[in-house]
């Protein structure tokens, strides 16, 4: 994404289900097209309450950032423009640009002379982002631990980001609405993004419900840099388990969006890695991991 490709734009939603802040959408334009994020969302009437959510038939201003650049360059967007679903194709809003953050054209990236692949050469071992996902009490985070203890006794440098660890620091401003689920998993990649680049094997441990939102974060990852590995657990199993009560509040009653309850899980479809911890041990889950951890000496 380029920093001079950031524009102030009106949008109308017009999709029945609503839409949310940080995640990509397709930008078209005439003949032009490109992925595309909204960066910050305001009501059209309010220019001071910043909002995450965007519903049926309402009128926003908003930050949008493409991610490729727009054919004319040396000119001010004009015209309007329309966002598409990026898996049906769908109409999803309208939009007419007002202008484009002139700002932005002031940010360049700096040039650093220790790159990824000096980290991972002094590391002994390339960078990766294993990003496990399933349902709560589906055995990620004691999966994501074992296989850190696995790779820290090969002598591979690790950092494993937890769901409920990130909470409490870097996403403690989140709750469990739809939209601060799509804004954890969103900053939780640019973190991972970042170790990634310091040539880390970085473990996440997340929920992370909606297919869109996975998929996201493997584009901000690099899709050769990203392992899914679809913690299988059935649901049955996972609310026996429950280990922090969670599904006995939301049978209650008290965790209206608990996922796999009252908020859904959409489960990959083609992942890199499927496990069962119903069905195979925690010794060969660890091992299936190793091979995609990190190359065979």
């Amino acid at each position: 994404m380029q920093a001079n490709n950031v524009f102030e734009a009106f949008i109308t939603w017009q999709d029945s289900k609503a839409g949310l802040l940080g995640r990509d959408y397709l930008f078209q334009q005439g003949d032009f097209s490109s992925s595309v994020n909204l960066l910050s969302l305001k009501d059209a009437t309010d220019a001071q309450t910043p909002l995450r959510q965007l519903d049926p038939q309402r009128n926003y201003r908003c930050t949008l950032a493409l991610h490729q650049a727009l054919p004319d360059t040396d000119h001010d967007c004009a015209g309007p423009f329309v966002l598409l679903d990026p898996g049906s194709q769908q109409l999803i809003a309208s939009g007419q640009f007002q202008h484009r953050l002139r700002r932005s054209d002031n940010i360049h990236p700096q040039a650093v002379s220790i790159l990824r692949p000096h980290r991972e050469a002094l590391n002994g071992h390339p960078g990766k982002v294993i990003w496990f996902t399933g349902l709560s009490g589906a055995g990620k985070s004691t999966l994501a631990n074992a296989l850190e203890q696995a790779l820290y006794a090969r002598g591979c440098h690790t950092y494993l980001l937890d769901g409920d660890n990130v909470r409490h620091g870097l996403n403690k401003d989140l709750g469990f609405s739809e939209a601060d689920r799509v804004e954890n998993i969103r900053r939780v990649a640019e973190v991972a993004r970042l170790m990634l680049d310091a040539g880390l094997i970085v473990l996440t441990a997340f929920i992370s419900p909606f297919r869109q939102d996975r998929e996201t974060a493997r584009q901000c990852i690099g899709a050769e840099n990203f392992i899914e590995v679809y913690v299988a657990t059935p649901l049955e199993i996972c609310e026996q388990r429950d280990p922090k009560g969670l599904y006995k509040k939301a049978r209650r009653g008290e965790l209206p969006n608990l996922t796999g309850i009252g908020s859904p899980y959409e489960a990959p479809l083609a992942p890199d890695v499927l496990l069962r911890t119903d069905h195979a041990s925690l010794t060969e889950m660890i091992d299936t991991l190793l091979d995609v951890s990190v190359p065979a000496h």
